[in-house]
């Protein structure tokens, strides 16, 4: 998450070519031609000991011979060659080095990878390193093009990074022959140090950049770039590829839960955790970005239609439905205003049916009547060439109308390159448009998932109801036993003991050795009850016939007892042996099977599915994938995105299941694997969720010791609790000092809102007089890794007050952090906002920054106090403000 020294890879001063070459065709040639061409403005520099120029530029014959130190060397040597290169370069100041040169990543004479010796040579001064491997950087804008690129690239406002070579050149192709330009084009290569989240970083912070667009094969430190990406995808619209749909490894998993959530999966939810619009091809990237750029975003997914041809509009109908959109309706007043100009034998439906002989007029006034439709959200309009209209005289006046309404309004004129003139004319009128109507569709769905993406990362989520907190420790004993027993797998008993430990409802139950003991446990339950097999490594218990149910007496007991043991003993005779539970039979009137689990992604780490569950649950294949830790609002998406929410939603007489149960089991589900991460895999298959609430049948739990500290096993940083503090002010009142939640957006909005007009100016040094939900989520809602905000806390959960909160913003320059604090003013003067910078200043220096700084007006005199006595220096900038620093 560094930033060090990208200024001198994508803004350099100067660049060297460290094996710039006269040889046609080599790599070192085609750089320098390439810089060349580019219009770069710079000095460069050709390194090469034989000759003393290269493509008439004055050439060098080492590093050390450059006349000035260059801000960005390019090296295109042989492997051996790189490390003392870098080395070479590092001492002298080099800021940053694209290396080309492949195969460092194989063993040398040594027997060690070149690669390791280069990234310490690196590391030892500093220097940035691009690739190996890689095919270079493009900056059009500055005229930089240190690539061997086959190409230029377009000066543009869009930033492609990808991690193939192949899509590099291929992109490149593309983009030039559909004249679409670039800010930059960037190569990763085998990232022995830029890597992708450090891209995503710096483009973040480019405000003339449009859309960030990414091609990705695999993501190595999930952490880092999804922090990154969730950062910079709140401002920026951030669009990706990523190859390898086919799962890899759940044929060996071994619970229902691992079978369901394969790798690609887990980046489908990292990327909508992230905010990341995933895409399947090079053109939907491209008309992602179209999109976006140009079309309004609509406030929900129905789309109305208009077409020349009933054909094409019944097309897109079966489009939209098939991608998840919805078509609209329309009311009969919209009908009404139809009718008056269309010709009686439209079909008063949508799509509308414009006839085949509609003149220009009738584009107009139908486009005009539609964008005004309550139940519409979108238009697209579709044009079909005929003899009696020309494409341009029906795009003139769709481009008339559209550019005066408020709703977004999508095109497609359908043909070849004869109707480009018509398309121009739409485009101009800021009008997306597209040859199909395919495109078209998915455009308008695209759009709708992002705006959906752009809701989810910051929806404020509800406050979850007060409950007793979970009791990590004895969850943790459980766990602890087995593994000391030499045990992964939990038995059913054990791992319902770690579930109720946090708060999942579980059927009462006991494990057992023989006929005997069942019967006696049934006595204790109670009447009719249901006898499984517990046995080490049988997974699937129905796969044996290992269960029986509604047995309801002695006899049925023992009967079922002897049946199910001979029944794996013939299946499975290497078990040696076989164990029984016996619990009470749980009612399933009205009750819906759902799977609640947990599986272990190789990049992503821990995972949690939901589904439709049961004994068929691969078959059913109805399940959704999210990363932990989860609220609310992400449990209720995480429901929503399967086909058995519409069930549990109710239907004719069946009444909804208690959907809030099954909410809170996610969450609760969520922070067993946040506390826990012995945990590997979990299945709460079924768990029955009825009106009544839910209730886990049965539970199977692998576990492992761990091998991360704390929270370092997940994907994302989860609350840091640890973080929470008990303090008393001068008055004697204690206040908990927290991080800060999502849901505490409310307390928030009514602690800016009891702010003094003087407390406003003195925190944005300025006059705010509304805090919109965008804002107020962007400060409650914040990054653990990158960010802090502790708040001074009075009350319970449910009627909490933020009485102070000091922000720190670590950014991607993690030494160097700025700081930002405000407390009530019916409580200044009692310490709190001692307390809360203290806190913050403790922190920092935990994290290992260098400097914490912040402005404070000058007339802000009780702050400038608190500072002083603190220990930090002030300056004097501009104005009324004061910098205040402290080194730690």
């Amino acid at each position: 998450m560094s930033l060090f020294r990208l200024e001198s890879l994508f803004r350099p001063a100067s660049v060297a070519v460290v094996g710039a070459s006269q040889k046609e065709r080599s790599v070192g040639h085609v750089v320098l031609r390439n810089l060349l061409a580019a219009g770069y403005e710079g000095p460069i520099l050709p390194v090469h000991p034989r000759y003393r120029s290269v493509a008439g530029v004055l050439a060098y014959p080492g590093v050390t011979a450059l006349p000035i130190v260059p801000d960005l060397a390019v090296v295109c040597t042989p492997p051996a060659t790189v490390p003392p290169l870098l080395d070479e370069l590092g001492a002298r100041g080099t800021g940053a080095a694209i290396v080309l040169t492949s195969g460092l990543r194989e063993p040398g004479p040594d027997g060690r990878p070149p690669i390791e010796a280069a990234r310490a040579a690196a590391r030892r001064h500093g220097l940035r390193i691009l690739g190996p491997n890689c095919l270079g950087l493009l900056v059009p804008g500055i005229g930089l093009n240190a690539s061997f690129a086959h190409c230029q690239a377009k000066d543009g406002d869009i930033a492609f990074v990808t991690q193939s070579g192949g899509m590099f050149a291929a992109v490149l192709d593309w983009a030039r022959r559909n004249e679409v330009g670039f800010s930059h084009f960037v190569s990763l290569g085998d990232t022995a140090d830029v890597d992708m989240a450090d891209v995503i970083d710096f483009l973040g912070e480019d405000p003339h950049i449009r859309a960030l667009l990414l091609y990705i094969e695999s993501v190595r430190e999930a952490r880092k770039f999804l922090s990154a990406a969730r950062s910079v995808a709140r401002s920026l619209p951030t669009i990706a590829i990523k190859s390898g749909r086919n799962p890899a490894g759940s044929k060996a998993a071994a619970s229902h839960s691992g079978a369901l959530a394969g790798q690609d999966e887990a980046y489908d939810a990292a990327f909508r955790r992230a905010g990341i619009l995933r895409v399947e091809t090079t053109e939907e990237l491209f008309e992602a970005v179209e999109s976006l750029a140009h079309a309004r975003r609509p406030t929900g997914d129905r789309l109305l239609v208009i077409s020349n041809g009933g054909g094409p509009g019944v097309m897109a109908v079966d489009r939209l439905i098939a991608r998840g959109g919805r078509l609209a309706e329309l009311d009969e007043e919209t009908l009404s205003a139809l009718d008056r100009v269309l010709p009686e034998s439209w079909p008063r439906s949508n799509p509308i049916d414009l006839i085949g002989d509609a003149p220009a007029e009738r584009y107009r006034q139908a486009l005009d009547i539609a964008a005004r439709a309550p139940g519409a959200d979108a238009v697209l309009v579709l044009h079909v060439p005929t003899a009696v209209l020309s494409a341009v005289e029906a795009a003139s006046a769709v481009a008339a109308a559209g550019a005066a309404v408020s709703r977004p309004v999508l095109t497609a004129w359908l043909g070849g390159d004869r109707l480009e003139e018509a398309r121009r004319i739409l485009r101009r009128a800021g009008l997306p448009t597209y040859e199909t109507l395919e495109r078209a569709v998915d455009a308008f769905t695209g759009l709708v998932a992002y705006r959906r993406l752009q809701i989810d990362l910051t929806e404020t989520p509800p406050s979850l109801p007060e409950a007793p907190p979970p009791r990590t420790g004895a969850a943790r004993e459980v766990i602890e036993q087995a593994l000391a027993a030499g045990r992964d797998l939990l038995h059913e008993q054990e791992a319902k003991l770690v579930l109720a430990a946090y708060g999942v409802p579980v059927v009462e139950g006991r494990l057992v050795r023989n006929d005997d003991e069942a019967v006696a446990a049934a006595r204790e339950l109670g009447l009719p009850v249901a006898v499984k097999v517990s046995a080490r490594g049988i997974t699937h218990k129905s796969d044996v016939g290992g269960v029986r149910l509604d047995l309801d007496s002695e006899e049925a007991i023992r009967q079922a007892v002897r049946a199910i043991e001979e029944r794996v003993r013939g299946s499975r005779p290497e078990i040696e042996e076989v164990g029984f539970v016996v619990q009470r039979m749980a009612s399933r009137a009205g009750s819906h099977e759902v799977i609640v689990g947990v599986s272990r992604d190789v990049v992503f780490g821990p995972v949690i599915v939901f589904g439709h569950g049961g004994t068929a649950v691969e078959i059913l294949g109805d399940s959704a994938v999210g990363l932990p830790p989860l609220n609310l609002h992400l449990a209720r998406e995480l429901i929503e995105r399967t086909r058995v929410a519409r069930l549990l939603r109710g239907y004719r007489d069946h009444p909804s299941a208690d959907l809030a149960a099954i909410e809170r089991t996610l969450v609760q589900v969520s922070q067993l694997v946040v506390d826990l991460p012995e945990v590997v895999e979990l299945d709460v298959n079924p768990l029955l969720a009825s009106e009544r609430g839910v209730l886990a049948l049965d539970a199977r739990m692998r576990v492992a010791r761990a091998t991360t500290r704390g929270a370092d096993h997940l994907a994302i940083r989860p609350y840091p609790k640890e973080l929470e503090e008990e303090v008393e002010l001068r008055d004697g009142e204690r206040l908990l000092l927290r991080p800060i939640r999502p849901e505490d957006e409310p307390a928030h909005r009514r602690l800016f809102e009891g702010m003094s007009r003087e407390a406003v100016y003195f925190r944005f040094f300025g006059v705010v007089r509304d805090m919109p939900h965008e804002r107020l989520s962007r400060y409650t809602q914040i990054d653990y890794d990158r960010e802090m905000a502790f708040i001074g806390v009075r009350g319970t959960d449910a009627e909490a007050e933020t009485l102070g909160v000091v922000r720190l913003i670590f950014g991607a320059r993690a030494e160097r952090v700025e700081f930002a604090i405000v407390v009530r003013n019916d409580v200044q003067g009692q310490g709190l906002g001692r307390r809360l910078l203290e806190k913050g200043i403790a922190y920092c220096r935990q994290r290992g920054a260098q400097q914490i700084v912040g402005q404070v007006l000058w007339e802000n005199h009780r702050m400038r106090s608190l500072a002083k006595d603190l220990g930090f220096r002030s300056r004097h900038l501009e104005g009324e403000v004061v910098e205040v620093t402290l080194d730690l």
